[in-house]
């Protein structure tokens, strides 16, 4: 990752992660169009101007400091709301946004200079002033924000306007990657409620929110008033359907221009783009309850899930064995997938119920529904191998906002041992964003942690450099040797279908921030 301690201001010329139109893929032939909808609801139904998109699920929020969030942070980022600063995911700069220049003056302070003329969505301006209000609100209030957890864990950071354009940051202890944690905070008016989520959002990005009719459309429209390059639609409409094999339809039928979230078995045909994505699929264990207390049961559960049958017959990717991807720093090549091996994994078992432990006890896999393609499929094939070593268990699939109760703290209570299917994207390049809020003894996201961890994540999150990297790749191997808190499953790869009227090169970070400013009409021509 180049080093983000100095950028020099560039052109006010929007420049969307040193892409080209002409860098756009352009897809086929379109298949004939139905006459009817196969959406089963209200179909999209807009005109040309208009983008539309179907998502695997409805936002639980807008809220822009949840936008580390998939579900919310794919609609919000870089669409409704902005940050400061933005990582290129094809070479991991970082890059300008709202602000065009930051230096580190000190190991604890920087100076941001910020972009002038900029406007909020409701007319009001950006100024110093909101940034340090949107950086205390997402950081420093009783909201309980998930980029808190995710981006700054325990860390204390202060904010202060020098004037309208020129801003101040101080860390308690030094933090070479200040910078980049800032473009997880997405920038709002000082309008906004300080103490309290809002469910629609105002920000600076190039689209605002339109209409939002809970539970059958999400529309976006385009901001006369902004600050950069005027995106190709006019508006942008979401609608969501659980099935793939539905969403893939819409697009192939004319009902939509853009899906996401699909398996290669859901029908798009030479409509399917294919692509890598930052995603690592896990379960999560509990192992502050009985059986999952002893290393045994979850050494265990990794060897008995098939990771190479799940990515051949089940979803999309690769085996992996820790929760950060290749082009990550902290990535760890020598952390391997675990073998599956039942034989072993039910030897555990019968070791540790012969020690006493309570291996009857029935074990909950809280699944979520549209999470990857064939969610509730990859779930049972890890029940049937976890039956097979000898534990009881069973699975509960759960929409989007009854599953987010089970993924932060605090945690519901009385509900026993329990496996959650997750997924980690990495969005932003650095482990720091996965080691604090995962594995951390007091992590938003972490059922589990120990004092050693903690403090192989601290040493690594104070460094830089080559000693960054390695600090953090010790980390995952402590991690996958010692704690054993996951079972990672699978680096995923991305399919999505695109018809031919929209010309789109999805990346790494399209999951997490589907830029609708990326999006060309396909009928325009040019670059």
């Amino acid at each position: 990752m180049t080093d983000p301690g100095s950028v020099r201001t560039r052109s006010t010329t929007r420049i969307r992660r040193g892409r080209t139109a002409g860098a756009l893929a352009s897809v086929g032939v379109l298949l004939a169009v139905s006459g009817c909808s196969v959406a089963g609801g209200d179909p999209i139904g807009e005109g040309p101007g208009t983008l539309r998109v179907v998502l695997p699920e409805e936002p639980p929020t807008l809220e822009p400091c949840d936008a580390s969030l998939t579900a919310t942070g794919r609609v919000t980022r870089a669409n409704i709301t902005e940050a400061l600063t933005e990582r290129d995911p094809s070479t991991g700069r970082l890059e300008q946004a709202l602000a065009t220049q930051w230096t580190r003056n000190s190991p604890t302070s920087w100076t941001f200079t910020l972009r002038e003329g900029v406007k909020f969505h409701d007319d009001s301006p950006f100024t110093a002033e909101a940034a340090a209000f949107s950086i205390k609100r997402a950081t420093d209030s009783d909201i309980d924000c998930n980029v808190d957890g995710y981006i700054f864990t325990d860390s204390k950071i202060t904010a202060k306007a020098v004037d309208d354009t020129t801003l101040e940051v101080t860390t308690a202890e030094p933090d070479p990657i200040l910078p980049l944690r800032l473009s997880f905070v997405e920038i709002v008016p000082t309008s906004t409620d300080p103490d309290s989520r809002v469910r629609e959002p105002v920000g600076t990005g190039p689209y605002r929110i339109d209409e939002w009719s809970q539970g059958r459309f999400l529309r976006l429209k385009r901001f006369s008033g902004y600050w950069g390059e005027t995106p190709d639609y006019a508006a942008a409409k979401y609608v969501w359907r659980a099935e793939g094999s539905v969403r893939a339809a819409m697009v192939t039928n004319n009902e939509a221009d853009v899906a996401i979230g699909l398996a290669p078995e859901d029908g798009a045909g030479d409509r399917a783009v294919e692509f890598t994505t930052n995603e690592v699929s896990y379960l999560r264990m509990d192992a502050t309850r009985a059986p999952l207390d002893d290393v045994r049961i979850r050494r265990a559960i990794n060897y008995a899930i098939d990771r190479e049958g799940l990515v051949t017959a089940v979803f999309s990717g690769r085996p992996s064995g820790q929760l950060v991807s290749k082009g990550v720093t902290g990535y760890n090549p020598r952390v391997k997938p675990w073998p599956y091996d039942p034989k072993r994994a039910k030897r555990l078992v019968a070791e540790a119920r012969a020690d006493g432990v309570p291996t009857d006890t029935t074990i909950t896999i809280i699944g979520r529904t549209g999470i990857y393609p064939k969610a509730a499929e990859a779930m049972e094939v890890v029940q049937d191998g976890l039956l097979k070593a000898g534990l009881k268990v069973k699975i509960k699939m759960l929409d989007v906002n009854a599953w987010l109760e089970y993924l932060l703290r605090p945690f519901p209570k009385g509900i026993g041992p329990t496996l959650l299917q997750a997924q980690h994207g990495n969005q932003a390049g650095d482990a720091a964003f996965t080691m604090g809020q995962i594995y951390g003894s007091k992590g938003a996201q972490s059922s589990y942690g120990t004092p050693e961890l903690d403090a192989l994540t601290k040493q690594a999150q104070l460094s830089s450099g080559g000693k960054r990297q390695k600090a953090f790749a010790d980390a995952f191997a402590h991690q996958n040797d010692e704690v054993v808190r996951d079972a990672v499953m699978a680096n995923m790869t991305g399919i999505l279908a695109l018809s031919s009227h929209v010309r789109y090169r999805p990346d790494s970070a399209t999951n997490d921030e589907m830029r609708l400013s990326d999006m060309r009409r396909a009928d325009r021509g040019g670059n």
